[in-house]
């Protein structure tokens, strides 16, 4: 690693103040302390002394979104070839995917840093660490056909009008990665739901039908378990594995697992949050299933659970340190509605059976109300036990 930092010391005088690239010290100042953790120390504002720093903390989530990444890669070829009923091997799977999903990625954070960057060098200040898990959820959400170009137009709205017009990374009120998806689902439906944005097809054949289990299920046909009559049927340990057509990293709730388990075992994600989410997804699937008077009411809680984007928005955007509750008490409630209005918005929501989205957005507006009651009613029980004390 000597070689880099001898590289960035011999390029740094070029972008302090009198530089040729002063202007440019924000993208500069990125790439070093990506590269290398900072000697400097926060001289201002509330900071918490800890062995690594955002970045770090950032560059973690990014580490534990990888095996439903590379999952995702490659089921994209495996429902391709399966879709055609061609021949295939792992690789071919693999290989396929990756060149439908490495470009999603390269689009993400090109325009997301680039965006990044020009803020930075206009107001002055650091290039926020925010993007570089924004940058890795936004391809992961969308279904593999979209085109480049939207999103790219969704990641300009997402960073600018659902982060930046608030101050930036940590004062952003929605997740940024789920700004993106609504802004597409509502702006270009017909890019993000049906029965055939979810499979690879860019030869236009027509006979490919994706269509996901919520969507048939939507439809009153049952897709998954043992009474599934839908043409392209699921069993419950399909759906748990990955093999099911969906959005590129939402598939595998086997390797979402594998990801909560690193969130959880480095101290990054809440598990208090992932596990009230759980229960509360399971309670609303339970309660329909009191009633089953359509397929998706009739559909076990516990498919629930591993169908759609219900475990990767639990563990990868619920748990979004920004936008969800911060108080202890409050992440249990937090992530309990969370989980409960999912599945009541997938079952009561036909025309958009995948809630998670839309639970988790209506949460974000509301964590600030949690804390402020959890803190508000902390305050009020020490100001009862002082007056008792008083009286005593």
């Amino acid at each position: 690693m000597k070689i880099f930092r001898n590289f960035f010391d011999s390029i740094k005088p070029h972008f302090e103040e009198g530089g040729k690239f002063e202007k440019l010290h924000p993208a500069y100042d990125a790439f070093e302390t990506f590269m290398f953790v900072p000697a400097h120390t926060t001289t201002s504002g509330a900071h918490i002394r800890d062995a690594i720093d955002l970045k770090r903390t950032m560059a973690l989530v990014v580490f534990a979104m990888l095996p439903a990444l590379l999952f995702g890669m490659y089921n994209i070829g495996y429902q391709h070839f399966v879709q055609l009923d061609e021949a295939y091997t792992f690789w071919d799977a693999f290989l396929y995917g990756a060149g439908k999903v490495v470009p999603f990625i390269v689009v993400s954070y090109g325009v997301g840093l680039g965006i990044e960057f020009l803020f930075a060098s206009i107001r002055g200040h650091q290039v926020n660490e925010g993007y570089l898990v924004s940058g890795m959820l936004i391809p992961l959400i969308m279904p593999i056909d979209v085109p480049l170009w939207m999103v790219a137009v969704a990641v300009v709205f997402a960073v600018v009008i659902g982060k930046e017009v608030f101050g930036g990374t940590g004062m952003n009120l929605l997740n940024p990665a789920l700004t993106a998806r609504a802004f597409l689902f509502f702006a270009y439906p017909t890019f993000m739901s049906g029965n055939k944005v979810w499979v690879s097809n860019p030869d236009g054949v027509d006979a490919i039908s994706g269509e996901t289990i919520l969507g048939s299920l939507a439809q009153g046909v049952s897709a998954i378990g043992p009474d599934a009559v839908a043409p392209r049927s699921y069993s419950a340990l399909d759906a748990f594995l990955g093999f099911i057509p969906g959005s590129i990293g939402e598939t595998s709730t086997l390797a979402i697992i594998i990801g909560a388990f690193i969130l959880v075992y480095t101290g990054v994600g809440s598990w208090k949050i992932m596990l009230s989410a759980l229960i509360g997804g399971s309670l609303m699937g339970m309660i329909f299933n009191g009633f089953a008077v359509n397929e998706l009411m009739a559909t076990p809680w516990y498919e629930h659970l591993v169908i759609g984007g219900f475990a990767f928005g639990v563990v990868f955007m619920a748990t979004d340190p920004v936008t969800a509750s911060q108080t202890e008490k409050g992440k249990w409630i937090y992530g309990f509605l969370v989980g409960f209005f999912a599945i009541m918005i997938r079952v009561f929501n036909p025309a958009y059976p995948e809630g998670i989205m839309l639970a988790i957005l209506l949460m974000n507006v509301f964590a600030p109300l949690i804390d402020h009651y959890v803190v508000q009613a902390n305050i009020n029980r020490r100001l009862a036990r002082l007056k008792t004390a008083k009286v005593a």
